[in-house]
């Protein structure tokens, strides 16, 4: 086995590339459900032994994050990503979507206009997204993530933690989030509470994974995916100033800001009038670096959120298996 990768990052968020990985349905939402419902038994190039064989150590670590690109739903989009972390296939992934604008632009798949916008199209799991991406002069200034309409599913939900009695709320940002304060479990966003904020998250999401709330009409996208807790840190001249981190999957931390986390927010800072149209949230990430955000659009249930940021290529990578290798399926401490 052997696959070469693209390695970009996001606000410090790691997001790797990988073509001609064999997946199989008519759209994105069908081949994650089919490479969830194959698992990985032996390393057999199939979607979900490349997936841990990439992600895993000794290749990867436990926070890694990518997506294979794949043919898109119809002649709408310009392809297709089925996203990819430790656990398993996520249905969104914000960080992952300016990445693949950049890479898509710097690679030349979508032809872009060099002093102004290119929009990049794109299939995942919970819709169809798109990437904006700003040049001036052939460099990439900044990139915007236009999600899928979120909204709010359930407000206050009282839940007993280990860490007291706490209210939180359930978003769809393109996939389910659990959101809460920080200082409501004693914790802020910082990185000495790591460990104390991964653990709190864990134990949400799955408190709530199965509550009525997060089950939603398609029901491959039903389930907490992660658990966004944040602090308030007033407003700036524009609108709110938050700083976040979303424990996602089973324990893994975004170093971004999360761009279909931020979603979310935007959508419930919307419904409680926190967030006025023409105002820009501030969101910042557990290692200080920067989304800004937006409502671009309301609809009947909620609303069409904007994310600006920018992706910055790693490198490239060539990985092979080794005959003989013991650790082909790759392993997790976590």
């Amino acid at each position: 086995m052997r696959w070469i990768t693209d390695d970009w990052h996001t606000a410090g968020e790691p997001f790797r590339i990988v073509e001609n990985v064999p997946t199989h349905g008519a759209t994105v939402a069908e081949r994650r459900a089919n490479a969830i419902a194959h698992g990985a038994s032996a390393i057999s190039g199939g979607a979900d032994d490349v997936r841990r064989f990439l992600c895993l150590e000794p290749r990867g670590h436990d926070d890694m994050y990518g997506g294979f690109i794949t043919p898109p739903d119809d002649d709408g989009a310009d392809f297709g990503v089925l996203f990819w972390h430790k656990d398993g296939f996520s249905t969104a992934c914000g960080h992952g979507t300016i990445a693949l604008g950049a890479w898509a632009v710097r690679t030349g798949r979508v032809p872009s206009d060099a002093d102004g916008e290119t929009t990049v199209t794109i299939d995942v799991p919970s819709g169809r997204v798109q990437a904006v991406v700003r040049q001036r002069g052939g460099k990439i200034e900044e990139i915007t993530f236009r999600n899928v309409e979120s909204r709010v599913l359930a407000r206050g939900i009282r839940l007993q933690t280990s860490r007291g009695e706490v209210d939180v709320d359930l978003i769809f940002g393109g996939a389910v989030y659990a959101t809460l304060s920080a200082g409501s479990v004693g914790l802020e966003v910082t990185p000495p509470h790591t460990t104390d904020l991964i653990a709190i998250g864990r134990e949400i999401k799955w408190a709530l994974n199965e509550h009525p709330a997060a089950q939603l009409a398609d029901a491959r996208l039903s389930g907490v995916y992660g658990t966004i807790l944040f602090d308030d840190l007033g407003r700036t001249e524009t609108g709110p100033h938050q700083r976040n981190v979303t424990v996602f999957a089973d324990g893994e931390v975004d170093r971004s800001p999360c761009g279909s986390g931020t979603a979310a927010r935007v959508a419930l800072l919307a419904a409680t009038g926190e967030l006025a149209d023409g105002e820009t949230l501030t969101h910042d990430s557990i290692i200080s670096t920067r989304f800004l955000a937006r409502i671009a659009e309301r609809t009947a249930s909620g609303v069409i959120p904007e994310v600006r940021g920018n992706a910055y290529r790693v490198g490239s990578c060539d990985f092979e298996l080794d005959e003989g290798d013991p650790l082909q399926g790759g392993f997790s401490l976590r």
